[in-house]
């Protein structure tokens, strides 16, 4: 902590500050604060500016200052105005935090728990991310099994880039957005004549994709006559353009995704038996966000952070209650919902911490029988989440912890603190 007078010269300046600073109260004590302080905001934005000019308080703000031996730390930051017994201004008054550690840990989690753009520490996830690596050596085709929403076109864009064929490109095409005859002119090109308004030769996206990986979207809606083409490019690794007679080699590497049940329309005959074959040399399976709650803390972090710099503000992260709904909703959208719900509490959180008013209508409780009940506190709304995630989980501590995104010791403290006790017949 420290304080200015209106002249902005040090008047207060405690010990934890000169440990963060670098720097003795004695030779602070006095100095223009900006001298002192060193902070990347001093110039242009200065937070005890702000406060003393329209009274308002600053609440952890994150900045960056310069310590007295030149190095550049990472803060948050939170100011009031200073009064005297009569309630004059004097000054102001700064206190401030050290996110070194934080950020230090917050790196590791990123290092430990990422791998491309995808965030996980479930174990399911985790298995896939030891497995990668492994699979992108190899140039077969695989197949990305999973929910719309969870994440399968960054699965495909981690395997590209950990590939021999990274510096290649990386072209999706979404095969369930494209009627058939666009399809396949859209996959293969076209020469010019091929068909009406094809007035000149068009790259598909096989030669777009050469020498990179070629991310087949939504393969389970395509229709028999091209699932015969594309079983042939797969085949022999080669493919005629719409209009041509001539046939080009492809050196890509496929990879397909769907969210349909693939052997199922295999039996139904929807699909075929050898194109499955082909496309299902490796599959890997992306489990739904209700069978990975211990992420969610983690994802909502992230997409927090991220939209904190696409939309210039500075949301602090979930409130209790909040993390309270997302823990029990079964997010049928999987990842990219909760993404959604983010976004649009963006929209209506000004500052601070995001609360159940912030959130999508979906997301809301209908009434007071559900989880989050006006004129409850935050402790009795985190006894009952306690209460019922120990139910679900038939009390089994490890399996309860992971759904809530703790870890055993703290649920342990939490379950005495709340005095909650098993009921007889659980085990």
């Amino acid at each position: 902590m420290f304080t200015v007078d209106l002249d902005w010269r040090v008047t207060f300046f405690n010990q934890a500050a000169e440990e963060i600073i670098g720097l003795p109260a004695a030779e602070a004590l006095g100095q223009p604060c900006c001298e002192v302080f060193r902070a990347s905001v001093c110039e242009s934005a200065c937070v005890l500016r702000h406060t003393l000019e329209t009274g308002k308080p600053v609440v952890n703000r994150a900045i960056a200052i310069l310590r007295a031996d030149g190095r550049e730390i990472p803060i948050s930051v939170s100011t009031a105005l200073l009064k005297d017994e009569s309630g004059e201004i004097i000054g102001g008054v700064e206190t401030f935090r050290d996110l070194s550690l934080v950020e230090e840990l917050r790196r590791e989690i990123h290092r430990q728990y990422r791998l491309g753009d995808i965030l996980s520490k479930s174990p399911q996830m985790r298995k896939i991310f030891a497995m990668l690596p492994e699979i992108a050596r190899s140039d077969s085709t695989v197949l990305i099994q999973g929910e719309s929403g969870t994440g399968k076109e960054l699965v495909a864009r981690a395997l590209h880039n950990l590939s021999r064929r990274a510096q290649g490109p990386f072209v999706a095409v979404n095969c369930g957005a494209l009627p058939d005859t666009l399809l396949e002119s859209e996959l293969f090109g076209h020469t010019a004549g091929a068909f009406t308004d094809a007035r000149k030769d068009r790259l598909g996206r096989f030669a777009l994709a050469e020498k990179g990986t070629l991310f087949l979207d939504e393969i389970g809606d395509i229709s028999p006559a091209l699932q015969v083409r594309l079983l042939r490019v797969l085949e022999d690794r080669s493919y005629m353009p719409l209009g041509s007679s001539k046939s080009l080699k492809a050196d890509v590497r496929i990879i397909t995704a769907t969210h349909r049940d693939l052997p199922k329309l295999v039996a139904e005959g929807a699909f075929r038996t050898d194109l499955y074959y082909r496309i299902n040399v490796v599959k890997l399976t992306l489990p739904r966000l209700a069978e990975r709650k211990e992420d969610i803390p983690l994802l909502a972090q992230h997409f927090i952070e991220r939209f904190n710099k696409l939309k210039e503000k500075r949301i602090l992260g979930l409130s209790h209650e909040v993390l309270a709904v997302f823990m029990e909703h079964g997010w049928p959208g999987n990842v990219r919902e909760l993404e959604n719900a983010i976004e649009h509490a963006f929209i209506l959180c000004p500052s601070g911490l995001i609360q159940p008013r912030h959130l999508p209508e979906h997301l809301q409780p209908e009434d007071q029988s559900g989880l989050l009940l006006t004129g409850m506190t935050l402790a009795e709304i985190e006894k009952r989440a306690l209460g019922e995630a120990l139910e679900r989980h038939q009390w089994r501590r490890l399996a309860t912890a992971r759904e809530l995104g703790i870890d055993k010791g703290t649920l342990r403290r939490k379950i005495t603190r709340y005095g909650l006790t098993p009921p007889r017949k659980a085990i």
